[in-house]
């Protein structure tokens, strides 16, 4: 067993759903020595990190920069644009967006939560259509919100957000649109503004390639006209303050600088790989991957293939299997770390990551590692996974 003061042979491989590795030249950059966070050097890299996210986002709003994690960056996005009581509708469809609902829920805003009922409603993205239908009988408009996650991190399934976006107009309805692209920036296809997104949030630890730390709100004109009626307390959270700032490439409080250095570097590989490239290719993994799955016999968590995640798969164990005790093994023999199935699916499935700074020899390492696991705990697999997903990726 694997002990914390123990040192195993070989590189750990880290494929959870994020944190994702951190590439070396941005573990590098992190470390260059802390500068002067109210001086002229530190004002270019500020330009330059704000016009870059920009072009993540895909957006010519602003983008605010939190020293906080995603959660940090929910919250942000709530306080700043709605007032106490309001009512906002959610989507459920995993883990994820239960969290986020809890969080406004104790902010002290009215939730209401749409989604098909029990497991079955973590399978499959947001239905469009139930949106629309809802947001029609909200004649008065007291719906304030409307709140989405694009990728779900707990399950493996990528929403259609222009869909949404699509249903709000159909519907007439002037609510704001907020998307939680926490797992899915950088990694499946986002674009802020050609969707019409209000808020989208999203945070460093995952597509982005850095450790956790940094959050990130892309607000439209529309969201920032909100802020300026909304009566939520914020204070670290105001974007006012921090837009001003940022005028110049500075913030109100004291940055992260160091996690700065990374985004810095980070988006420089991002954008020199070009974002189509990085899309298609966490698409080509993900399909190797869900052949694997295939391959050994099992089901993915997403029961809907147009829904299918870039950035992670879940799999679904056989009935009487305990994915974490199959998770432990892993761990233990092949200094692998995979993913664990969260909320009303725990014990239930497990989730592979290949999202970030993941090429296809990672991926294949990561799948050997699930199948030589499983083979140890004794699953009866249909085949080789392995070999399945080298025929995609050749």
């Amino acid at each position: 067993m694997l002990k914390l003061d123990s040192h195993p042979s070989g590189r750990h491989s880290l494929h959870i759903p994020g944190p994702s590795p951190v590439p070396a030249r941005v573990l590098r950059a992190i470390s260059y020595q802390t500068i002067d966070h109210r001086g002229p050097e530190f004002g270019q890299l500020g330009l330059k990190l704000l016009a870059g996210i920009q072009q993540i986002f895909r957006t010519r709003q602003p983008v605010i920069i939190y020293s906080s994690s995603g959660t940090g960056a929910w919250e942000g996005a709530l306080v700043n644009t709605l007032s106490p009581g309001d009512h906002v509708l959610m989507y459920e469809t995993g883990q994820f967006a239960t969290l986020w609902k809890l969080l406004a829920d104790r902010l002290g805003i009215k939730t209401e939560l749409l989604g098909l009922p029990g497991k079955q409603g973590w399978r499959y993205g947001v239905d469009a259509a139930r949106i629309e239908e809802r947001l029609k009988s909200d004649a008065n408009h007291q719906i304030k919100a409307v709140c989405v996650v694009h990728n779900e991190t707990s399950t493996g399934v990528t929403s259609n957000i222009a869909a949404v976006r699509k249903a709000i107009d159909a519907a007439r309805h002037p609510a704001l649109l907020m998307v939680d692209t926490i797992s899915g920036l950088a990694s499946a296809d986002y674009r802020h503004d050609e969707w019409g997104v209000d808020v989208s949030i999203s945070g460093s630890q995952k597509g982005l390639m850095l450790p956790p730390g940094l959050g990130f709100n892309a607000i439209s004109t529309k969201a920032i006209e909100a802020s300026k009626t909304a009566r939520l307390p914020r204070a670290f959270w105001a974007w006012d303050e921090i837009l001003e700032s940022n005028k110049n490439g500075y913030w109100p409080t004291t940055p992260s600088t160091n996690l700065l250095y990374g985004l810095h570097e980070a988006m420089e590989m991002i954008l020199a790989e070009g974002l189509e490239n990085v899309f298609a290719r966490h698409q080509r993994l993900a399909l190797a991957c869900r052949a694997a799955v295939a391959g050994w016999g099992l089901e993915v968590q997403c029961l809907d293939a147009e829904r299918y995640s870039p950035v992670l798969t879940g799999v679904v164990t056989p009935e009487g299997v305990d994915a974490d005790a199959l998770r432990k093994l892993i761990l233990e023999r092949y200094n692998l770390s995979l993913g664990t199935g969260l909320g009303k699916i725990k014990g239930r499935m497990f989730r592979i990551g290949h999202l970030g700074d993941c090429n296809e020899l990672a991926l294949l390492a990561a799948i050997s590692g699930c199948e030589m696991g499983m083979k140890a705990f004794g699953l009866k697999l249909k085949g080789s996974g392995i070999l399945a997903a080298q025929e995609i990726l050749q």
